[in-house]
């Protein structure tokens, strides 16, 4: 029977894990907690091929225990319930260790099922997903849980494991230290998918595994993108945060990730806030030259979508910033949403209908447009609100220079 590569040379010990330093050296709490052997109900969160099932197996062998491997796209709590029917037998001397592969797939209900028998410590579980488990996996099973984040791996760990796997598979095969890079550059941090690339160019190699062969095999692997996932509002926040920070070649990063998954709807949007959201009053123009760009890029398509795209992102980051208009509009929701709200004032309600001076409707209203200036005071708000301040005028040029013209009109 066929038995991937990545299958075959899986690590037995926690020293042969290659990355999560963070959690598996030496003093890393989760490397303790092994140790120690007292194993909790765990998340193990994280992206694709880097050691969360490798990690669970070791645990088990480790700490003695029976590991029932399930995965939530296909397993049911009536799946669980056949375990729990195998304790305190022979089958399961030392308990029973359930690793659940994402269990974001798991419905409320299914996942609530889980506690009566985490609860009692009839089973440890350790759960997994690749999505965020604060978003995905309900308060009831995260408070029984402690979450470990697994992270991708490192390009230098990922080579170790490349080695590893050439060694033990190749014979008479040459191959060269580029070839090594190439593979631990393309795989974007899932010593899976590296592995799986080893094991394709060796079995499609006759004598030599060449440069130009890995680089097709690898190409356009290294990028983790789903457009409903995390990886998708991770970029988009740092695009967006990048554009705020006034970092041209940080915002450029990241709308080329977003360009090459193809994904420019969402640098549309995206920008289109920006340019009221962090650029704002300081340079109003922004907007509809954003716009424009947006449009432009929409009409053309990729790859030339690009093009007017950076244009875009680079007028943004390079502009002043201001962010008045969100801090009044969102002072201005806080008060309507405590139900500050009172009666509009009767001289600024609607007076185009017959009976309306009847209710008093419109007649002490002035005409701005017909004073110094096109301006002249009187109430606006309604009477609980009179003195509320939403707008405060940015330090920035443009709207420094409104304050110093309503200054010494309003005087």
């Amino acid at each position: 029977m066929y038995q991937p590569l990545a299958e075959k040379i899986r690590p037995k010990t926690l020293d042969d894990v290659v990355g999560q330093a963070h959690l598996l050296c030496e003093n890393g709490i989760l490397r303790r907690i092994i140790d120690n052997g007292q194993i909790p109900n765990m998340i193990f969160y994280g992206p694709s091929g880097v050691g969360k099932t490798t990690v669970a197996s070791i645990i088990a062998k480790q700490t003695d225990r029976k590991l029932y491997k399930l995965n939530a796209t296909t397993a049911s709590i009536q799946d669980i319930r056949q375990i729990i029917d195998e304790l305190d037998t022979f089958l399961t001397p030392n308990g029973a260790l359930i690793y659940l592969d994402e269990i974001q797939y798991f419905n409320k209900k299914q996942q609530q099922s889980l506690l009566e028998f985490i609860e009692d410590g009839r089973i440890t579980l350790i759960a997994s997903t690749t999505e965020n488990p604060y978003f995905y996996v309900y308060n009831a099973i995260l408070s029984r849980c402690t979450v470990f984040e697994f992270k991708p791996v490192s390009k230098e760990d990922i080579k170790q494991a490349v080695k590893r796997a050439f060694n033990i598979i190749t014979e008479n095969i040459k191959y060269n230290d580029e070839v090594i890079d190439i593979i631990a550059n393309g795989c974007g941090g899932d010593v899976r998918k590296a592995l799986n690339a080893v094991e394709f160019l060796v079995n499609s190699a006759k004598k030599e595994i060449t440069t130009e062969d890995a680089k097709l095999v690898s190409q356009r692997s290294n990028m983790r993108y789903d457009r409903d996932g995390d990886s998708h509002y991770d970029i988009l926040s740092a695009f967006q945060k990048s554009v705020r920070g006034s970092d041209p070649d940080a915002a450029l990063h990241y709308l080329a990730r977003l360009v090459e998954a193809g994904d420019i709807i969402s640098a549309a949007r995206r920008m289109l806030v920006m340019s009221s959201e962090d650029v704002g009053l300081a340079y109003p123009q922004a907007v509809s030259i954003v716009k424009s760009c947006i449009d432009s890029a929409f009409q053309l398509g990729l790859p030339e979508a690009r093009i007017p795209l950076a244009q875009a992102v680079i007028l943004l980051a390079t502009a002043p910033k201001s962010n008045s208009a969100i801090k009044a509009i969102d002072e201005a929701l806080a008060d309507i949403r405590q139900g500050k709200t009172g009666d509009i004032p009767a001289h600024l309600k609607d007076c185009h209908y017959n009976g309306a001076k009847n209710l008093g409707r419109g007649l002490t209203y002035k005409f701005p447009h017909d004073y110094q200036n096109h301006w002249i005071e009187q109430q606006y708000l309604p009477d609980e609100l009179v003195g509320s301040k939403y707008y405060e005028f940015g330090q920035n040029k443009n709207e420094q220079a409104a304050f110093t013209y309503w200054s010494r009109i309003k005087k």
